[in-house]
C-alpha cells in the first residue's frame, strides 16, 4: 500500500510540441532511418577509417566515457543504501597501570589482556521510499551520463565527415584555381603575341594579368583552410597534424546518400540528446520524491553480538557471549525550513528539467526540418550551377574564338571567363554544403541510435497527462 503512493514522471509531450509529420519529408514509401554506421552510405573507406580512429582515440569520448563510469560508481554507491550494513571486528589489547601504597611507599604494577570479536548490523528501513528515490535518481544520472556519450559521439561522427568533406573541397577549389590560371596564361600568351605585333593595346594585357594575379591571389588563402582543416581533423582524431595523412585528392568519390525521417513521434526515441533530457527529468522527479519522503519518520534497526574475555583460549566460551539489539525512530520537529526549501528546490528543478525537456523535442524537430529543407535547396541549387556552367563554359569558348579572330573585345572574354571560373568554384562549394546538409540530417535524426524501451519515461503523443501539477500521483 505504501509503494502504491510513488508518483509518476510528469509527462511533458503535448500535442502542441510532436508534430504529425515533418514539412520538408518526401512521400516516398521507402524512407528510411538511417543505420549506425550511416558514414559508409557515402562510399569512401578513408572516411570510414578516420571515424573509426576518432571513435577509438578522441579526448571528448574518453571524457564521455569516463563520466560513465563515475556515474555507474554513484549509482553503485546509492544503492548500497538498501541492503543492510554488516561489520566485523576483532580487536585485542594489553594494557599496564602503576599505584602507589601509601604505607609502604612501594609502587605495585598490574597488567591486563582483552580480547574481543564482534558483529554489527545496521538497516534503515525504506518504509517511505526515500532511499529507492534516491538510488532511482542516481540510476536516471547514470542513464544521462550514457546517452550524453552517445551525444558526443554522434556530433564527433558529424564533426570528422564535415571536415574531411571540407578538406577534399578546399583541395577541389585549389585545383580549380591552378586550372583557371592555366587558362588565363593560355590567354595570356595570345595577348602577348598580339601586343608584340601592335594588333592590340597594353590595356588588355594589364587587365589580362590583373585577373591571373586575382586568381593566384586565391591560393594562398585556400591553402590556408585546407592546413586548418587537416589541424582540426587532427585534432579530432587525437593525433598530431604532422602524423595525419589525407589521400583523397577531391570528393569525386564520395557518393550522395539518399535518407529520410520516418514518423515524428519515433524521432524522440532515436537521439540520444533527447533521451539525455528525458533522464535528467526523472531524476529530478526522483529526487522530488526523496524531498517528500524526508519529512516522514524514519525507522532503523541496529544489533551486534560478539564475545569478550580477558584470555584468548576463553574467548568463544559461552559465558563471554554477549549481544544487544535495538530500533530508532528519528522524526525531525524543527529544522528552521530545511526540508521545506529542499522539497521545494526539488520541485523548482523539476519544473526547470520539464522546460528543458520540451525544449530540447522541439529542438530535434526543429534539426531535422532545417537539415531536411537544407538537403532539399542544395540539390536544387547544385542542379542550376551546372546548368550555367555549360553554358558559360560555351559563352567563354566562344568569346576566345572571337577575340583571337579579332572579333571581340576582351572583356566580353573576361567577364565569360569571371563567370566560368566563379560558377565552378561556387558549384564546388555548393556540393560541400550538400554533402554536409546530408551529415546534418543523418545527425539530426540520431544517426542510427535507439533508446532502449525500458529507459523510457515519456510517452510519445501523449495527450491526456496534464502538466498543472507535474509529478502528482495519478
Amino acid at each position: 500500500m505504501l509503494t502504491a503512493c510513488a508518483t509518476r514522471v510528469p509527462q511533458a509531450l503535448t500535442p502542441q510540441i510532436v508534430p504529425e509529420a515533418f514539412n520538408g519529408q518526401a512521400t516516398a514509401p521507402d524512407q528510411v532511418w538511417p543505420q549506425s554506421s550511416w558514414w559508409t552510405d557515402f562510399g569512401s573507406p578513408e572516411l570510414s577509417d578516420l571515424i573509426a580512429r576518432a571513435q577509438a582515440s578522441n579526448r571528448d569520448l574518453a571524457i564521455a566515457a569516463a563520466r560513465v563510469l563515475e556515474a555507474q560508481a554513484r549509482w553503485t554507491i546509492q544503492r548500497s543504501e538498501l541492503f543492510p550494513q554488516i561489520s566485523g571486528q576483532a580487536q585485542a589489547q594489553r594494557s599496564s597501570s602503576s599505584s602507589i601504597q601509601s604505607a609502604t611507599s612501594q609502587s605495585a604494577a598490574s597488567t591486563a589482556n582483552a580480547f574481543g570479536m564482534s558483529v554489527a548490523a545496521s538497516y534503515e528501513l525504506d518504509i517511505w521510499g526515500q532511499q529507492r528515490a534516491n538510488a532511482r535518481a542516481a540510476s536516471e544520472a547514470f542513464k544521462s551520463a550514457r546517452f550524453a556519450q552517445r551525444a558526443v559521439a554522434l556530433t564527433l561522427t558529424a564533426n570528422v565527415a564535415n571536415t574531411y568533406f571540407t578538406l577534399l573541397t578546399l583541395r577541389e577549389r585549389t585545383a580549380i584555381a591552378n586550372e583557371d590560371i592555366t587558362a588565363i596564361n593560355s590567354l595570356l600568351d595570345v595577348i602577348k603575341l598580339r601586343v608584340a605585333t601592335g594588333s592590340t593595346s597594353h590595356l588588355d594585357l594589364a587587365r589580362e594579368q590583373a585577373q591571373v594575379e586575382a586568381v593566384e591571389a586565391q591560393l594562398p588563402v585556400l591553402e590556408e583552410q585546407e592546413l586548418e582543416a587537416r589541424i582540426t581533423l587532427a585534432v579530432l582524431l587525437g593525433q598530431t597534424p604532422e602524423s595525419l595523412e589525407v589521400k583523397e585528392a577531391n570528393p569525386a568519390a564520395v557518393r550522395m546518400p539518399g535518407v529520410g525521417p520516418g514518423l515524428p513521434s519515433d524521432l524522440l526515441s532515436r537521439r540520444p540528446d533527447v533521451a539525455q533530457a528525458e533522464a535528467n527529468l526523472a531524476g529530478a522527479h526522483a529526487n522530488l520524491d526523496a524531498a517528500r519522503a524526508a519529512f516522514l519518520p524514519q525507522l532503523s534497526l541496529t544489533g551486534d553480538a560478539g564475545y569478550a574475555s580477558t584470555t584468548i583460549g576463553a574467548l568463544l566460551r559461552g559465558p563471554s557471549f554477549a549481544w544487544e539489539a535495538g530500533a530508532n525512530l528519528l522524526q525531525t520537529i524543527f529544522d528552521g525550513g530545511e526540508l521545506v526549501g529542499q522539497k521545494r528546490l526539488a520541485a523548482a528543478t523539476q519544473q526547470e528539467l520539464v522546460a528543458s525537456y520540451q525544449g530540447a523535442v522541439l529542438s530535434a524537430y526543429a534539426d531535422v526540418e532545417t537539415a531536411l529543407g537544407q538537403v532539399t535547396n542544395s540539390h536544387k541549387t547544385e542542379e542550376h550551377l551546372e546548368r550555367e556552367i555549360a553554358s558559360a563554359r560555351e559563352a567563354f569558348d566562344i568569346a576566345q574564338l572571337q577575340y583571337r579572330q579579332g572579333a571581340a573585345d576582351l572583356l566580353i572574354v573576361l567577364q565569360a571567363q569571371q563567370t566560368l571560373f566563379g560558377a565552378r568554384d561556387q558549384l564546388a562549394q555548393v556540393r560541400l554544403a550538400r554533402l554536409q546538409s546530408v551529415v546534418h540530417l543523418y545527425e539530426a535524426l540520431g544517426g542510427g541510435w535507439v533508446e532502449p524501451p525500458e529507459d523510457r519515461t515519456q510517452l510519445a503523443g501523449n495527450r491526456s497527462r496534464s502538466l498543472a501539477n507535474p509529478g502528482d500521483p495519478p
